[in-house]
Formats: structure tokens, sequence, C-alpha cells
């Protein structure tokens, strides 16, 4: 039988999410600390976000990882930010390497208000989502939804492709990692069904430092 505490390591499931991340959230630092520094693109889609969401406006990073780098970007446009990981090394590295950014441990999967009714203006998912079955994609949207205000914003970054399923890290250590992408069907149809009207959907190949998969860019408004 089992253990339910200890689940295969290929589940993808939240506690493997934080076993895989909180082994390797320093090398992922040390690859991509100063990885916006190289992709113009991104810097232009988040600062397109910023500017629909608007100063002081309540966002969250969901997924923010061991670099902190797009709550800290977000902040810098005058948003009010939160950076969420599920792996506490990763909110340690962040809070280390961004000082003057928030940071919390938590489930991106299920946010907690900072107060009950206390809703969000935004939320941004920068790679967030290929660590979970696609499975889940939809669960993970509605959840979202449920705390972004009627207006607010969404801003998902993914993967292109139909991988889903265990691989063998791409960041070359020697760990199995959950690793799923995403057609722009799947992520217009989970955002449309969760509650959200699609604005833009785009794509752009990879920089040559990338790992060669075309990225997906997704800007849509809660109903």
């Amino acid at each position: 039988m089992t253990d339910v505490l200890s689940p295969s390591p290929e589940s993808g499931s939240a506690l493997d999410v934080v076993r895989v991340w909180d082994a390797r959230a320093d090398r992922y630092l040390e690859l991509f600390r100063h990885e916006l520094d190289g992709k113009p693109f991104d810097q232009e889609v988040l600062a397109e976000f910023a500017g629909r969401v608007g100063e002081g406006g309540r966002v969250c990073d969901a997924g923010c990882g061991p670099c902190g780098h797009v709550t800290a970007m977000l902040a810098e446009r005058g948003l009010d930010v939160l950076g969420i990981d599920l792996s506490p090394r990763c909110v340690e590295l962040a809070r280390r390497e961004r000082p003057g950014c928030r940071f919390e441990v938590m489930d991106q999967r299920d946010i907690k208000p900072l107060t009950p009714g206390d809703l969000l203006d935004g939320l941004v998912s920068y790679y967030s989502l290929h660590d979970q079955p696609k499975r889940g994609l939809a669960g993970t949207l509605a959840s979202w939804a449920a705390v972004i205000r009627p207006g607010g914003h969404l801003l998902v970054v993914a993967k292109e492709g139909t991988s889903d399923g265990v691989i063998d890290d791409p960041l070359g250590s020697d760990l199995r990692v959950y690793w799923a992408e995403f057609t722009d069907h799947e992520l217009r149809h989970a955002a449309e069904a969760a509650g959200f009207h699609v604005e833009e959907l785009t794509t752009r190949g990879a920089y040559d430092d990338e790992i060669p998969t075309r990225r997906i860019y997704l800007s849509a408004t809660r109903r």
C-alpha cells in the first residue's frame, strides 16, 4: 500500500513540487537570476500588464521561484505585489535576492486573500504551470478566478507543446521532474471556462539561450 505522505516522485503532487524545487532552487537562481535582462519581449509583456492593472493595484506573482525577478519588476512599475511559491527554499532565496519585495510560502492553487473578500487586481503566472499535470489546469485557473476581482487582469506565460509527464531535469540535475506543456487552445479554453475573457494570445520563438520551445502569452480579464 502506498504511503500517502510519501507519494511517487513522478506523481506531480504538491509534495513532489516542494521536494524538487527545494533541491534545485539554488541552481535555478544561479542560472536565471538576470534572465529578464535578455528577454525584451517578456519585459514588454510584463510592462503592459502593469499598465493595465494600474499603479497601486494588488497583484500576485504565482510561482515566483527563487529569483523573484517578476515580482521585483512589477513592484518597480508601481504595483502592490506579493510573490508566492510552494517551495520554502525558493521563498527564502527570493527574500534574500529582493529584500524590498514581499514573498510568502503558498500554493498557487489555494491563494489566500489578505482578508475575506479582499480580491486581487491581477495575477501573473510566469512559467508556473509546468510543474503539475495538465489535468489540473482547469482547477488552477478556477482558483485564480476566485481571487481576482471582476475586471481584474490575468497574464499566463507557458511553454508550448504537448508534453505531460516526468522527464529528466532540464537544469541538468539527477532529479526527475514533472513537465507539462500547453497549446494555445488548451490555455484559452481553460481560461474562458474559469470565467476569463481572453484579450490576447500570442507566441514567440525561443531565444538562443532558452530551451528550444515556443512560448505562449495569454492576457485575459476576469468577467
